[in-house]
């Protein structure tokens, strides 16, 4: 017996070897468990737990589930985080515009926090972050983050939302919650997808905004998807296409509201033209008994065009000989992403293992196109390759889950893991970010002010590289790894009562460790009336890109260009104002609340309290004046620097509220869900150096907190109601979003007033594989509160157009079409 179990450990040991062969990283990691059947209430839920048996109603903390193929049936979202942002209330992205990579990138956040504190996971596996770090211009600036649009809609199955702090469980990043996307495990026919959708601005609608195109933002969106059974064993491949194409949507002030031909300093701001092309795979397949392989793999591609801020004829930064009029410079940028998951699962003494290795790679360039050079004149070229980034990351690991007959049953989970990151700064062509002389010669501080390119016109020394994006001027490669290792328990102490308590420990080789714990559990008071609560430390690592990025680009403050050096953390620029090495921001997570389940009738309420110490950020704008005297004169053709920093800390407060019946009427159903959030965030401290005395406005002004505080709104619900009957259903969304302030160049304040969108669809099934749903989204054509003209001429809103962008949108009314068909 002992011979048979050596021949059957070997054997699986073989199999690791020859999957794994090649793999750089040796280690080991957490993981989660992959049981989920179909979307119901009841189901198995894995994410925040790793007990097999939990399920949605049952857990400690709160757990969303969005069922994908449903909710983008009925909707005209073509993008992962558009359709998050539309379903679930304490989850907010913006569309950005004028904001350089975060046009390509919609930045996102869980109850308000940063983009880069809620970590993402893909079949339970942590997923590799964006190299695009956000700058000026969007929300969540200074912050890294995870870019969910890489992943098609058409190759998920649903998306679950843990609402809580789970540092403890799964390591850097989640201090605002966890969201894992899993995907489709079909293993039979083909489901495909066709959705064209269009904007439109004619009546009723919103007569203060125009276009320059009655229709505009036309979308279309193909995706397959191909289940398979491989082998008799019970192995399946699920294959997933998809191709969308969206035209530009511009968006500017009707003249008749300011007077005004043309009131906005950028001409052309709105939704960016994009292009994406994705491939998906899921694989799984038994081996032997007991030992099952499994594969994920992925790939996208994302080409962007999107206007940067307007240059006039008589700017500094145009030749009038090479465009008379002025121009819109372009920012072309091209993402490509790349994840493969591989992983083995078998049985050992009793316990289910896991042994995976996870690998992403994020690349990000961009060329930048109907731009100049002013310092090259007339002889500048026009489209300037500017470099870009890249991020890579290897996690290597296993997750082992055994259950005990210990009271009414005890599950203990632990695991390892071991991560590698590398970070790439992708240097451009010289001419994208270098200031020429009048010979034509790179100017440097020991450059005579004589030789230096001059606009006739203004007498101002005119600024060098792609006008409109600067390219990045060196290349950078830094790596970093950190190992893991986590215990993760639950006892179910009695049948209605359940305990869960983890810790995790996780060792950085760049700052340092660090060693998180989690308390939670529920008491079932009825069997329909539960209560639930949570406490936990956390924290996040700073990014690679936090630590290590620099570029020198052009920014318009209050119309006026000026260029500013992005220091590195790591510079003699950033020591010489005192600012200090980056460290882990640290949280600590409190949440109480009760779930109420009648079968027709679901409540769940919880409340939530966050505190982070040492949030990092991007500092506020020093003025060159602020540097000491032989920094300046080393950086003699920079206005303004700024800086990562450790700035803030910061206190949450808040309450999520989800209530959901479902009702026979006549011959059909109704089913309504209300779900409401309450985000309150404070500033509670400034973390200046004893340097910066008396410069606190500088380093964060009350701008830049202005921004920090407008992650998400205050309040946001969202109601939903379907009615099916027969082949027909009718689906009605409204959503709610409070007020936003945001401060302007000059320090006034800019109001987004509360504002409704409204979504309504038609469907119907015309046999059991073809369905046809016809809708329209922000049927009223709301858009955010108009600025003042004098805000909006002076150049005081961050994008340079009529209004900022906030959480509602602001392409306004699209009708949509989408046809699905499988067979």
């Amino acid at each position: 017996m002992i011979e048979s179990s050596l021949k059957t450990i070997n054997m699986k040991i073989k199999y690791i070897s020859i999957i794994f062969l090649g793999v750089s990283a040796f280690s080991y990691a957490q993981q989660i468990k992959d049981t989920l059947k179909e979307s119901k209430i009841d189901e198995v839920a894995i994410t925040g737990s790793r007990n097999k048996k939990r399920t949605v109603v049952n857990t400690p903390v709160p757990i969303d589930i969005i069922d994908i193929k449903q909710v983008s049936q009925s909707t005209g979202q073509v993008e992962v985080n558009q359709l998050l942002q539309f379903s679930a209330p304490s989850f907010n992205s913006n569309k950005q515009s004028g904001s350089d990579g975060a046009d390509a990138v919609d930045p996102a956040t869980l109850r308000g926090l940063g983009p880069d504190q809620t970590l993402l996971l893909l079949n339970g596996k942590r997923y590799h972050q964006s190299s695009l770090i956000n700058l000026f211009g969007t929300k969540g600036r200074g912050n890294t983050g995870y870019d969910m649009n890489t992943i098609p809609i058409g190759a998920i199955k649903r998306v679950e939302v843990l609402r809580d702090g789970a540092s403890a469980q799964y390591g850097s990043d989640a201090i605002a919650g966890v969201i894992n996307v899993i995907l489709n495990d079909r293993n039979n026919g083909f489901e495909g997808n066709l959705f064209t959708g269009m904007n439109l601005f004619k009546s009723p609608g919103n007569n203060d905004v125009v276009s320059d195109h009655k229709i505009d933002g036309t979308t279309f969106d193909f995706n397959g998807n191909l289940g398979t059974k491989i082998g008799s064993k019970g192995g399946f491949g699920n294959f997933t296409v998809e191709f969308i194409n969206k035209d530009y949507a511009i968006r500017n002030a009707n003249p008749a509201i300011y007077n005004d031909p043309s009131p906005a300093p950028r001409q052309r701001f709105g939704d960016a033209k994009a292009q994406n092309i994705y491939f998906f795979g899921n694989i799984e397949l038994p081996l032997s008994d007991g030992l099952k392989f499994y594969s994920r793999q992925g790939f996208s591609h994302r080409n962007t065009k999107a206007y940067a801020w307007t240059r006039t004829a008589d700017a500094d930064g145009n030749i009038p000989e090479v465009y008379p009029t002025g121009f819109n410079p372009v920012e072309n940028t091209s993402i490509s992403d790349f994840t493969f998951d591989n992983g083995l699962k078998f049985k050992v003494a009793g316990w289910d293992v896991d042994f995976y290795n996870a690998f992403g790679n994020n690349r990000f360039t961009y060329q930048i196109d109907n731009t100049i050079n002013a310092t090259l004149g007339v002889k500048s070229p026009t489209s300037f390759n500017a470099g870009g980034h890249s991020l890579l990351q290897n996690t290597t690991g296993f997750n082992a889950v055994k259950q005990f007959k210990v009271l009414e049953g005890l599950n203990v989970a632990f695991g390892s893991e071991f991560r590698y990151e590398k970070f790439d700064i992708i240097k451009g062509e010289e001419a994208s970010y270098t200031i020429y002389d009048k010979n034509g010669n790179p100017a440097t501080p020991d450059t005579p002010e004589s030789l230096l390119v001059t606009n006739p016109l203004s007498g101002n020394v005119r600024p060098g590289g792609s006008q409109g994006f600067p390219g990045y001027s060196t290349d950078i490669g830094k790596s970093r790894n950190n190992f893991a290792a986590y215990i993760d328990t639950e006892l179910d102490v009695t049948k209605n009562w359940m305990i869960s308590v983890a810790g995790r420990f996780e060792n950085y080789n760049d700052f340092g460790s660090t060693l998180n714990g989690k308390f939670a559990t529920r008491y079932a008071i009825t069997p329909q009336f539960a209560f639930r609560g949570s406490i936990s430390t956390g924290f996040r690592a700073p990014s690679l890109a936090q630590k290590y990025y620099s570029q020198q680009f052009t920014n318009f403050q209050g119309g006026k260009l000026v260029t500013i050096q992005l220091a590195s953390n790591d510079s003699n620029i950033a020591s010489s104002l005192g600012i200090p090495q980056l460290k882990q921001e640290t949280s600590v997570n409190g949440s109480a609340g009760f779930t109420f389940n009648t079968g027709k009738f679901t409540a769940t309420v919880d409340g939530y309290y966050i505190r982070v110490k040492d949030r990092i950020v991007l500092t506020g704008y020093f003025a060159q004046a602020d540097l000491p005297e032989k920094v300046q004169e080393e950086n003699p053709f920079i206005d303004q620097v700024q800086f990562f920093s450790n700035a803030i800390d910061t206190k949450t407060k808040g309450v999520d509220l989800i209530l959901s019946y479902n009702e026979n009427i006549g011959s059909g159903k109704l089913t309504a869900t209300l779900a409401g959030n309450y985000n309150d965030m404070q500033i509670t401290k400034v973390n200046t150096s004893e340097q910066l005395a008396g410069k606190e406005d500088t380093y964060l002004s009350a701008r830049e907190k202005a921004f920090i505080l407008a992650s998400a709104p205050k309040t946001k619900v969202n109601l939903n109601l379907n009615y099916k009957i027969n082949k027909f259903n009718m689906n009605l969304q409204m959503v709610r979003f409070d007020k936003v302030t945001l401060i302007g160049y000059d320090g006034t304040e800019q109001v987004y007033n509360p504002k409704v969108t409204t979504d309504l669809s038609f469907g119907c099934e015309f046999s059991k594989n073809i369905n046809l749903t016809l809708g329209s989204k922000n049927l009223f054509n709301r858009y955010p509160t108009l600025q003042s003209s004098a805000q909006v001429t002076n150049g005081n809103t961050e994008s340079g157009g009529i209004f900022d962008p906030v959480q509602m949108g602001f392409a306004g009314r699209q009708v949509f079409a989408r046809l699905n068909f499988k067979f």
